[in-house]
């Protein structure tokens, strides 16, 4: 089969691979659609500790949904034809941290990748606790959403918004514009902020109240805090972008008493500094969150089912598996927010 294959850092290649083969308690799928996601452009442009762990060269990409072509024994939940979006992990169930209810903290959190190619295997474990069945009316592509809109509702979850709440999401691509559209479900007034005015004008398209075009001349926390009550800062700051400078950009937002909840990703080992004044006077809590569980997953893909997420404003277009880089090289230069990813063969 065709797949793209991780080798490192600006290295991915298009190749052919030995098409997987299914055993005990797995199932093979046929892939209909994937997307890119910012954690791919990541690892394509500084290379990515999880690929690198897996062992390179490594299949790539994460987010898909597509058709079970092949089951192995044991496996009587699914059949061969069914339609099915597999979340990318799944936790042990047995270890100290899944014991405790933090499955995202697995000691042995199992990882699958290889959305970029014709067909995937997925693993047993990720088989019992997270393949689930999509409904003929709901594209491939927005059921490969499943994947990151579980990481959004699992912080929107920790980060505690009211209805009525003040909400500043700082970034706004694809995973700050699903925290636009799940912090305005929660009634939320959502105050948007990023570099680039046409994602800034999905982020209005999904309810953004307001939005602030970043540049050299704008102080972002400033211009945050002029539009709450008596420039106290926002109930809820959202980091959505994975740089340090950001994060503490973030804290500095939020109103006394009040959250930041820093999800984007940043690069291991690099620091921010915080006033403690912040965090013991003014009580602000510092939340970080990573990943998704079974849970969030469910969540997650009830709310495309519904079509409450409105999947289609963070779908830019469609390239075939053999130009995926041209889809990362979008991206890199802020253009567009996700790209559905499509075997060649359908096309």
């Amino acid at each position: 089969m065709k797949a793209q294959m991780f080798y490192g850092q600006g290295d991915v290649r298009y190749e052919d691979v030995e098409k997987p083969e299914v055993s005990k308690g797995e199932v093979l799928i046929r892939i209909g659609s994937a997307l890119t996601c910012g954690t791919d452009l990541k690892a394509y442009l500084r290379g990515h500790h999880l690929y690198e762990e897996h062992g390179l060269p490594s299949p790539f990409g994460h987010e898909l949904a597509g058709t079970i072509e092949e089951i192995g024994g044991g496996v009587t939940h699914f059949k061969e034809g069914m339609r099915v979006v597999p979340n990318n992990s799944a936790p042990c169930g047995h270890c100290y941290f899944c014991r405790r209810g933090l499955e995202e903290l697995c000691e042995d959190l199992q990882f699958m990748f290889g959305a970029y190619a014709e067909y995937i295997r997925v693993p047993e474990r990720i088989v019992e606790k997270n393949l689930m069945t999509i409904p003929e009316n709901i594209p491939f592509e927005h059921a490969a959403l499943v994947e990151p809109l579980s990481c959004v509702v699992h912080g929107i979850d920790k980060s505690d918004i009211r209805m009525g709440d003040t909400v500043a999401v700082n970034g706004a691509g694809p995973i700050g514009l699903m925290h636009v559209r799940l912090a305005k479900l929660r009634g939320a007034h959502v105050i948007a902020t990023d570099l680039n005015s046409k994602r800034l004008a999905v982020a209005r398209e999904l309810g953004a109240d307001e939005t602030i075009l970043v540049d050299k001349n704008v102080d972002q926390v400033s211009a945050v805090k002029e539009r709450t009550d008596r420039r106290r800062g926002v109930d809820v700051a959202i980091e959505a972008v994975g740089l340090p400078n950001t994060w503490e950009k973030t804290v500095q937002m939020v109103r006394p008493g009040g959250t930041a909840l820093l999800f984007g990703g940043p690069i291991r080992g690099t620091k921010i500094s915080v006033d403690t004044a912040t965090v013991h006077y003014l009580e602000v809590k510092i939340i970080g969150v990573f990943h998704h569980t079974p849970y969030y997953g469910r969540v997650a893909l009830n709310l495309i089912e519904r079509r409450e997420i409105m999947a289609e404003k963070l779908i830019s277009g469609k390239k075939p598996l053999s130009r995926l880089l041209e889809a990362l090289e979008l991206l890199k230069k802020g253009e567009g927010i996700k790209y559905a990813i499509v075997p060649d063969a359908q096309m």
